[in-house]
Formats: C-alpha cells, sequence, structure tokens
C-alpha cells in the first residue's frame, strides 16, 4: 500500500522543520558532488555537470509551466494472474482529470479525479478540481481534492492501496528541495539522449507506504543534452513489501509549446502475492490555465471554464 509524495520541506514522522532556504540553494551544489562518471561518458562533448543543471532548470519551468493545465488521463489497468489462480477484477479503463498544484508548504502536489470507470460515467463531466482552485489554494481546497484523489484510487484494480501512479512522480525528485538527497549517475549517450540514473539516499523518502515505511526510489531519465528537456523517466520504488514501477515517455505538443507526458505505463505487485497489476495511461485534451503570483488558479480570459 503506498501513499503519494510528501513534501520535503514539511515535517513528516519527525523528519524535522522545513528546509532553510540555505539547504535549498545549495542542493545543486550537493546533488553535483553526487555525480559519478562512467568511462564512456567522460569522452561526452559536454561533462554531467553542464547537462545536469540544464536539467534541474528545465524541471523547474515544466512544473510552472504544466503546473497550470488541467488534462485528460485514459488510464488502462489489468491483473496478471499467476497460473492456477483467479482472483477479482482483471481490467478497468479509467477517465480521469489531472492537475498538477503547488501547494504551499508543500510543493508541487498531483490530484486525479476519476469521471468515467468501465464506460460508465461516475460524476458529471466537469473541471472539479480546476474549479476548487479558483479561489486559491486555500487549505479547504487541498483537503476536498485529497479527498477526491483518495475517492478515485478506490477504482484502482488488483491488491493494496496506492495513489503514486501518476506521470509526474519522477520528476517530484528534480526539484531544488529534494535533489540534494539524491545520488546521480551518468550512463552516456544513446540515440534516445543521455542517460542518467538517479538513487534516493535522503530519509525519510519521498514516497511511503501506508504503513509509514520509508519506499526509497530509484530509476533512469533521458535528457536532452542542448536544452535539458527530460524526454522519458523510469523510477523503481521497491522494499521487502512492495515493488513498482513507473516509465513516462513525454512529446513535445506544437499547440502548448511546450513537453507534456503521453503515455505512463505502470506495475505494481506485493511481495508474495499471485498477481501483479499492470496500466498504460495516455494524455490528450491539455487545457491551460493561469497560475497568479498568489498561487491562485484562474481562467486566462477571467471568464468561465476552458
Amino acid at each position: 500500500m503506498l501513499r503519494a509524495p510528501r513534501g520535503r520541506h514539511r515535517s513528516v514522522r519527525g523528519a524535522g522543520p522545513a528546509i532553510p532556504v540555505a539547504i535549498v540553494q545549495c542542493a545543486l551544489t550537493l546533488a553535483l558532488a553526487a555525480v559519478s562518471l562512467s568511462p564512456a561518458a567522460a569522452q561526452s562533448q559536454e561533462s554531467i555537470e553542464v547537462v545536469l543543471p540544464r536539467m534541474f532548470a528545465y524541471v523547474e519551468q515544466f512544473m510552472r509551466d504544466f503546473g497550470g493545465m488541467v488534462s485528460e488521463e485514459l488510464y488502462v489497468q489489468s491483473v496478471r494472474q499467476a497460473t492456477g489462480f483467479s482472483r477479482g477484477d482483471t481490467r478497468r479503463e479509467l477517465k480521469s482529470d489531472f492537475l498538477l498544484v503547488n501547494v504551499p508548504g508543500q510543493g508541487w502536489t498531483p490530484f486525479r479525479d476519476v469521471f468515467e470507470a468501465d464506460g460508465r460515467q461516475v460524476r458529471d463531466r466537469q473541471d472539479r478540481l480546476a474549479a476548487l482552485f479558483l479561489s486559491g489554494t486555500t487549505t479547504d481546497a487541498i483537503n476536498q481534492a485529497r479527498r477526491i484523489m483518495d475517492e478515485g484510487a478506490r477504482y484502482n484494480i488488483g491488491g493494496g492501496t496506492r495513489n503514486i501512479n501518476v506521470p509526474t512522480l519522477a520528476l517530484m525528485y528534480f526539484v531544488a528541495d529534494a535533489r540534494g538527497g539524491i545520488r546521480f549517475t551518468d550512463k552516456g549517450r544513446t540515440d534516445e539522449g543521455r542517460i542518467v540514473e538517479f538513487l534516493e539516499l535522503q530519509r525519510p523518502t519521498l514516497i511511503s507506504t501506508t504503513g509509514g515505511r520509508d519506499l526509497p526510489a530509484h530509476g533512469r531519465i533521458w535528457i536532452d543534452e542542448p536544452t535539458g528537456t527530460v524526454t522519458k523517466t523510469e523510477l523503481r520504488a521497491d522494499d521487502t513489501g512492495v515493488e513498482t514501477q513507473i516509465t513516462v515517455s513525454f512529446e513535445r505538443d506544437a499547440g502548448l509549446g511546450m513537453w507534456v507526458p503521453k503515455r505512463m505505463e505502470d506495475r505494481f505487485k506485493r511481495r508474495g502475492d499471485t498477481a501483479e497489476v499492470r496500466g498504460v495511461a495516455t494524455y490528450s485534451r491539455f487545457r491551460r490555465f493561469q497560475v497568479s503570483t498568489s498561487e491562485e488558479l484562474a481562467p486566462p480570459d477571467g471568464g468561465g471554464k476552458p
């Protein structure tokens, strides 16, 4: 059972006080000090010390831009049973709204609102999440959004409870207040871009089980070297109780003028279980909102729904 990402800069299970500004400012230095170079990468035209800051800057800008959008998610989950076993649902198709919000004191927080399950409408088709934040990221709006996301998580099939199956999860390890606890290792260049492995070292971890157990993450990111653009992410988080993997590919949207999540593939399994859950999600119908300096969301024209 897995919980959504928790903020680095807030107290979590005795994690301590908020991270001081000085620590946030030196996070880049800490991250770069943790970089190790493979022999192949050492011969690259640009060192990883040059590529990583470029990627960090890109992720920060991506969060600000994508945090002003609502997208529609088509998510198909299936349960793969071991031979001789059969239990519960084997397939589910969900349609949801997905929104990334900068929550004061908690950082970038993803929310999902399911509006259709297996072809059956479960609520009115409206931008319910976005409407919650039209008056700002108030405590009441955040709590309502969390209830909506928890409500949607019950439509997941398979054993366990989880709400970390979101396309922006891996990127949350590269924002300023998280990357200082990550070790980066250069794995060289391929046709898909520069590959960098990451390993979470800091405790408490960004995600945890519902029982409060740390769940350290590791994975890979694919980077376009000239721009720092992240074109693909792969995240794994596992321990003695659970194992999960989330792979996301990004694609440039000409109309929006930015890269957005295109496809997410995820896998979840409890250790000792006879089945695993696999999912494939695609994203479309991106609707842009304007995020004001007061951290309030409002339609670009100040009018009604997009």
